[in-house]
């Protein structure tokens, strides 16, 4: 964090609403990426960007995210999800470190599921700083008017909907 950020003050955030409750068996799967607030562990991601989770038991679910570099190769990285809210299911921890560091708890990045839909089909993901937001889907694009009806919810969440870039799909 640079000098000049921590030394601004800020209001604090208004507390950020998730799902009522994750099915975790029907979100595991694959989903693809709508779009996303620009990060920079994604830089690289220039297409076809997907992650798929698996559930592993005891609130532990395997991460797998990959994408395509603008030269067409695939980059790929795993990781875990450990779930920290069980009444919810909704607020899970990730961890992309190597396994024989992920004890430490340092590395771990919040992923709170806002909204899903009842089908499961489309989701937004975020986090409570709302540096990082993402809509995923179970196709690689939305139809236009389904992804602007979800711009209200992503508002209403405290994410600025402009910030949002549409991913690349091939």
């Amino acid at each position: 964090m640079p000098l000049v950020a921590a030394c601004t003050a800020s209001a604090p955030l208004a507390p950020m609403e998730t799902v009522s409750r994750l099915d975790v068996e029907r979100y595991a799967g694959t989903w693809h990426e709508v779009a996303l607030y620009p990060n920079r562990f994604q830089q690289a991601c220039s297409m076809d960007t997907t992650a798929t989770y698996t559930p592993q038991g005891q609130g532990r679910i395997g991460v797998r995210n990959r994408c395509r570099r603008a030269d067409g190769s695939e980059m790929a990285v795993e990781g875990v999800a450990e779930v920290v809210n069980p009444a919810t299911n909704a607020k899970l921890k990730v961890s992309f470190l190597p396994a024989w560091l992920r004890w430490t708890g340092i590395g771990r990045g919040d992923y709170w599921v806002l909204y899903l839909s009842p089908d499961y089909s489309v989701a937004i993901v975020g986090e409570p700083s709302r540096e990082y937001l993402w809509i995923l889907a179970r196709t690689p694009t939305l139809p236009e008017q389904e992804y602007q009806a979800l711009m209200p919810r992503i508002r209403a969440a405290g994410y600025d909907p402009q910030r949002l870039r549409r991913a690349s799909a091939h």
